[in-house]
């Protein structure tokens, strides 16, 4: 038999009643006996209990109202453990009208719960973490409503303040003080974000605001005071950005307006305003919200959709400020000289907050390179690591840091000995850097006369920045998916063909070659069906979902011929496995060049095209694939991990293979050599090029076209002019020959003892 649902009305009745009473004295077990027995009487419920998360994650039963008294401080649950402790690991609610039926249900025969068959549970959510669960029983096979469920949870959020208090932790059966240990040097690894080194003091961000009052006393002004909040926080997010000094550069474009849409969102806002209508507070109404959304997106594996649950949580913070009054990142004055900011994650306007002359790096627990977040901090030119485990936990305010965003390290109160030794480094790196702006204007040409060309690889806007610091030669690479995947929706024609002018008219009279869409695998775009591949470097992606979807790439290749109207046009397709995917591909760039022409639009000068060699298969079709382009540019990433079978991403994997083996250079010769005969222009645009000794590698196997991030441009070209080519290629054929694991050794000695700079 169904029960009518509370309604907004008796929830507000409800809250008030829970209100008195924890304003009330007597004990906190006194208290949470009465908030059993009053939520059972209101929810119509012939049993309401509290769990209480314990030390060692264990889960004990503080209070009921209709299980048996002598179970209470005895019945225990492990985190995971029965439907109480799943609604505590997944910190999501259920409602079962048959429990029992459930396969994690455990009975628990201290508690006399076998006559009750349906249950609804929710998660006592604060601060991110999972306090307890809030539980009702019934006797009937009970369906409960959308809107009971969503009761209790607003009933969890304010009980949540009590269980919270200095009472509820010293209830009976309380741990004591626990010892820690003395705070030790800590080595943590993470995601190579954005490059660079950084040694300063530790700043933990900690977004978390309190809040005094939970219940509203007064409905339609606290409805007021969430609209004045939210007309205050766009505006001060409008003046944030006006005053970044990084704004108007595209990409930074696209994350302040996908921001701002985000802080316009209705539904967003409705469900805040929803919330007050039930009875609480505004600040208590946004922490709902905010609680709600983490929750339910807590499973969610998407990077996109946690990238985007981390900008609401930065605008949530950001609201609560307004209604409170208090202020965000701590002002230049409570800054260290030298500030690394530790979090668990940061939306974009939280970092703008800081004082740029004063913040030298970043650490995150989450994070991505396509992350709102580490886009304004490329912008800015601030190091970043994401996916630190423990960071958060393991750093005090002040501790020394060091953040090397070039391996993807940060040590946590590193000795002096190590301190010293980046020190150096850093010294070091800045004279090398001040030589290095000599090597500028000088040709990228070996000791013995042998032109090398340097280019850039790039996603973003921004890469073009740096294109003429870089003494690049022009954009080996250009990424189009990066643009894509910071948008909220899929860019139309005109917005791509936008994109793609001003890509070019920042690159001058330099060529740009652009990739298209290279998505699919670890590269997802929010507004695309999910693709469930089993392995996904091997599924549906790049060129095969532009085959699959020739609307889609056809848009792009008229938005790409338009934008380069009166220039040369280079577009590349990637991961190309057989020939027949490159003539397909070839036949749509046809049929958008003959619109274009019967259209009587202006067209390129020119259009090279070329293709991606990633796949070992298209070796054997090498001879084909070369009639057909004017250009190959090979992918070292994907090519080596195709050829060792191994999942770069996997980092059981991540040492086990070199790039600088006999095998790896044995294929990159053969293809090099094929495409040498066949006279067409062979790049490398991997990493291997990025780092001075594979670069030399390359060179030794007869590359003279490189592709690399702009900031590694400087250190090859040294490399570059310092080495006699004849001698490395001789040296490396013998090479090739070996049986080692790596040839890593080889090559340094090589370096060492004919002065090139590596």
């Amino acid at each position: 038999m169904n029960q009518p649902s509370l309604g907004p009305g008796g929830t507000r009745r409800l809250l008030k009643r829970l209100r008195d009473l924890m304003a009330g004295g007597g004990s906190s077990q006194d208290r949470l006996d009465e908030v059993v027995r009053i939520i059972a009487a209101d929810l119509v419920a012939e049993v309401c209990s509290i769990y209480v998360m314990r030390p060692g994650e264990v889960l004990e039963l503080f209070a009921t109202q209709g299980l048996k008294r002598e179970a209470v401080h005895h019945t225990r649950l492990r985190v995971g453990e029965g439907l109480v402790g799943d609604i505590a690991a997944h910190a999501r609610p259920l409602a079962l009208a048959d429990a029992q039926s459930h396969p994690n249900f455990a009975y628990r025969p201290e508690t006399g719960e076998e006559v009750f068959h349906s249950l609804m549970g929710v998660p006592i959510p604060r601060g991110g973490r999972v306090l307890g669960v809030l539980a009702v029983q019934n006797r009937t096979f009970r369906d409960y409503t959308e809107e009971e469920v969503e009761a209790l949870e607003t009933i969890a959020m304010v009980l949540a303040e009590l269980l919270a208090g200095a009472a509820a932790a010293s209830a009976e059966g309380a741990a004591g003080p626990v010892e820690t240990a003395p705070q030790l040097p800590m080595r943590l690894a993470g995601l190579r974000i954005i490059a660079g080194v950084a040694i300063g003091r530790a700043v933990l961000h900690e977004p978390r605001i309190s809040i005094r009052q939970m219940v509203a006393e007064n409905v339609e002004a606290e409805l007021a005071r969430l609209s004045e909040a939210i007309q205050g926080m766009q505006s001060a997010l409008d003046d944030l950005f006006a005053a970044s000094g990084v704004a108007g550069s595209g990409e930074m474009d696209e994350v302040f307006e996908s921001f701002r849409m985000f802080a316009e969102d209705r539904g967003w806002l409705g469900r805040m305003a929803e919330a007050v209508r039930t009875g609480l507070t505004a600040e208590a109404a946004v922490q709902k919200v905010q609680q709600d959304t983490r929750i339910r997106m807590s499973q969610v594996t998407d990077p996109y959709i946690r990238e985007r649950l981390t900008d609401l949580d930065d605008l949530a913070h950001r609201l609560l400020r307004q209604l409170t009054g208090q202020r965000g990142a701590p002002a230049a004055a409570e800054l260290p000289r030298e500030a690394v900011v530790i979090a668990h994650t940061m939306g974009p306007a939280e970092l703008l907050e800081y004082d740029r002359k004063r913040l030298k790096a970043v650490v995150l627990e989450e994070g991505s390179p396509t992350a709102h977040v580490a886009i304004v901090a490329r912008a800015l030119g601030i190091p970043m690591v994401g996916r630190v485990g423990g960071v958060v936990g393991g750093a005090d305010p002040g501790d020394m840091v060091i953040v090397d965003g070039d391996s993807g390290q940060v040590l946590l109160r590193p000795s002096e000995d190590v301190v010293d030794q980046y020190t150096a480094a850093l010294h070091a790196a800045a004279a090398r850097i001040a030589e290095f702006a000599a090597l500028r204007e000088l040709p990228a040409t070996t000791r013995d006369g042998a032109p090398v060309t340097l280019l850039a690889n790039a996603g973003l806007l921004l890469d073009l920045k740096r294109l003429a610091d870089s003494g690049a030669a022009g954009v080996g690479l250009f990424r189009t998916e990066i643009a894509f995947m910071v948008r909220s929706g899929y860019p139309d024609v005109a917005q791509q063909a936008a994109l793609y002018r001003r890509a070019l008219e920042r690159a001058g009279d330099l060529p740009v070659v652009f990739r298209t869409l290279d998505i699919g695998g670890d590269k997802l775009l929010p507004y695309m069906e999910r693709n469930q591949d089993e392995n996904p470097a091997l599924g549906w992606r790049a060129i095969r979902i532009g085959l699959d979807r020739p609307i889609m790439l056809r848009q792009q290749l008229r938005a790409l011929i338009q934008a380069a109207s009166g220039r040369a046009l280079h577009v590349m397709f990637p991961m190309i496995a057989e020939v027949a995917e490159l003539d397909r591909a070839r036949a749509l760039l046809d049929l958008e060049i003959e619109r274009a022409r019967r259209a009587g639009a202006a067209m390129p000068t020119q259009i090279r095209v070329g293709a991606m060699f990633e796949v070992p298969a298209l070796y054997w079709q090498i001879h084909a694939l070369l009639a057909r382009v004017d250009f190959v540019s090979v992918g070292s990433n994907d090519l080596v991990q195709f050829l060792f079978a191994s999942d770069r991403g996997n980092p059981r994997l991540a040492e086990r293979y070199d790039v600088l083996s006999p095998p790896v250079l044995a294929c990159l010769r053969a293809i090099v050599d094929a495409c040498d005969h066949a006279d067409v222009p062979i790049t490398l645009c991997g990493e291997m090029a990025a780092h001075p000794l594979e670069a030399m590698a390359l060179l030794g196997v007869g590359f003279r076209r490189l592709s690399m991030p702009s900031t590694s441009i400087p250190a090859v070209k040294a490399m570059v002019r310092s080495v006699s080519v004849d001698e490395l290629v001789r040296y490396v054929e013998r090479l090739t020959a070996l049986a080692d694991h790596s040839v890593r050794d080889h090559l340094r000695a090589f370096a060492r003892d004919h002065g090139v700079a590596i």
